[in-house]
């Protein structure tokens, strides 16, 4: 089985993505659904016995996880492939103050912290990725363009 990080900033379109996979058949976890436990400082990290459980499941050709939290880099050398998605820091802000699917992303702090992260959270991520999808093309497009780098 392959495993894909979909992985990137808040209001890159992870969740978006993982939605589209799973509509067209694919095995797909977005990590906020259910996969993440809170922090005390308002962050959130990955549930790591549960990823790690999920990580060993052999039931598709194909797993898909979408999501960014910090202890999100021990796990990966377990993933295949890692996908960094990215768009501006403008479509990022109006995609988080417009969804309904999230909270997050909300209030002005969440925003700035959005902010922040983008400078130094985000270069590290470019840093370990294979690919990187901009996607600020269609939905369909983005997808198309992920499954095409996974079958490369």
């Amino acid at each position: 089985m392959k495993r894909v990080l979909l992985t990137g900033m808040s209001g890159t379109g992870k969740s978006s993505v993982v939605r589209e996979l799973v509509a067209r058949g694919y095995k797909a976890v977005d990590t906020d659904d259910g996969w993440c436990e809170p922090l005390p400082d308002g962050r959130q990290q990955w549930r790591e016995a549960a990823v790690r459980d999920l990580l060993s499941i052999e039931d598709a050709d194909v797993l898909f996880v979408a999501g960014c939290e910090e202890n999100q880099v021990g796990f990966h050398p377990r993933f295949d492939q890692i996908i960094l998605l990215s768009a501006p820091i403008e479509t990022m802000l109006e995609r988080l103050s417009t969804r309904t699917t999230n909270p997050f992303g909300k209030s002005a702090e969440e925003r700035q912290r959005v902010l922040d992260d983008t400078v130094t959270v985000e270069p590290l991520l470019r840093g370990v990725a294979d690919h990187e999808v901009v996607t600020t093309m269609s939905l369909d497009d983005v997808v198309t363009t992920v499954l095409r780098l996974v079958s490369e």
